[in-house]
């Protein structure tokens, strides 16, 4: 069979209607039109083992805003604290946003910016996706949310859908998640979504320069600071251990001997708003024990940064749940995500991934 040749919808569900979540909505109607032989900055491919961007079809969002729950997906991605750039117009979809359990998705920095309704009922997620037919459930949860991730894992499997966990909860790359997966006969990519250029694959790359070129790497830093709820949430440390876990493994695989590393949030700067400012420090000792320093600033709309990157997961789940491919995907999470099953160099990873589309490679 040439997998190339199949194109069909991708029933797509998102928990978490925030500002990735916008980003991600807004880039499937701007690109929906792109020709083949296109360059969309920020995807592999425009084709994608047989589906296009426009196959992905939002069938099913899931929040607990009270601003969000009940309006249309079109119109949700746009509410306030949502602050990400409008890129592109977009037309009403049909897809309600439902109301998903909060459990512990409020840090005590989100309570009081995010109102939740208690009319408004919690529905039954995994029948809801059973209903609108969903093929793969995306996880845009707050960073800490432990509880939340799990259910929604869960759901998915009850479903029977695919699963993608853009968060630094540790679902697809813990052995507990990533078999329950495989024994559902289902698909799952993750965790916590790395960005087309951002703080954690800029840092990553620099640092296995360095690596490569001979350098003695002796310390190193990432300080990142924001304005929008994910660095308001991230205010509260108590939920940001793993987040340090995801980005700092990230980096550290990439050197082959211990060097104390300080990488994750720093700072919540409101009027930054959607806009990501990244300070990254390496020190290091060349030939000669001469020593040398690099210093970098990195400034990015955040959201708009991990989108095309999303899309390409998802398409790449539906690839495996075309071919019954059950259970974490290693190639794919390598690549495409910073705490991944196996951390693999990301050339390598990249390749990994087109050897995945091509049907050489089964995870």
């Amino acid at each position: 069979m040439c997998w190339g040749d199949r194109m069909a919808e991708i029933r797509l569900a998102i928990v978490g209607v925030g500002n990735c979540a916008s980003s991600l909505i807004q880039g499937l109607e701007y690109y929906k039109e792109a020709r083949e032989d296109q360059f969309v900055p920020g995807l592999m491919h425009v084709n994608f083992g047989g589906y296009h961007i426009r196959d992905i079809k939002p069938v099913a969002a899931f929040d607990v805003d009270a601003n969000k729950v009940g309006r249309d997906l079109s119109e949700a991605i746009f509410a306030p604290p949502n602050c990400t750039k409008k890129f592109c117009e977009v037309p009403k979809l049909g897809v309600e946003v439902m109301r998903g359990p909060v459990l512990d998705g409020l840090g005590k920095y989100l309570k009081p910016v995010i109102p939740v309704d208690p009319t408004q009922q919690p529905v039954d997620v995994a029948e809801e996706l059973r209903r609108t037919k969903a093929d793969i459930l995306v996880s845009y949860l707050p960073v800490g949310s432990y509880e939340a991730s799990r259910y929604y894992a869960q759901q998915a499997i009850e479903a029977g859908c695919g699963y993608i966990n853009c968060i630094p909860e540790f679902i697809v790359s813990g052995k507990e998640w990533g078999e329950r997966f495989r024994k559902a006969g289902l698909p799952c990519a993750g965790d916590d979504i790395k960005s087309q250029v951002g703080a954690t694959i800029l840092h990553r790359t620099l640092a296995k320069l360095l690596i490569d070129r001979g350098v003695k790497l002796e310390e190193s830093y990432q300080l990142n600071i924001g304005g929008n709820t994910d660095f308001l949430n991230m205010l509260e440390e108590e939920r940001l251990s793993s987040k340090r876990v995801s980005k700092t493994e990230a980096v550290s695989s990439q050197v082959p001997y211990e060097v104390p590393l300080r990488i994750g949030p720093s700072d919540y700067v409101p009027f930054l708003k959607d806009n990501k400012v990244c300070y990254i420090y390496l020190r290091g000792r060349k030939f000669g024990d001469i020593p040398l320093t690099i210093d970098v600033k990195l400034s990015v709309e955040d959201s708009p940064n991990s989108a095309g990157v999303v899309i390409d997961a998802i398409r790449a789940v539906k690839l495996a749940l075309d071919r019954g491919i059950a259970g974490p995907l290693i190639g794919v999470s390598a690549y495409f995500f910073k705490h991944p099953p196996v951390q693999i160099p990301d050339e390598q990873a990249r390749q990994a991934v087109e050897d995945f589309i091509a049907g050489r490679r089964d995870n």
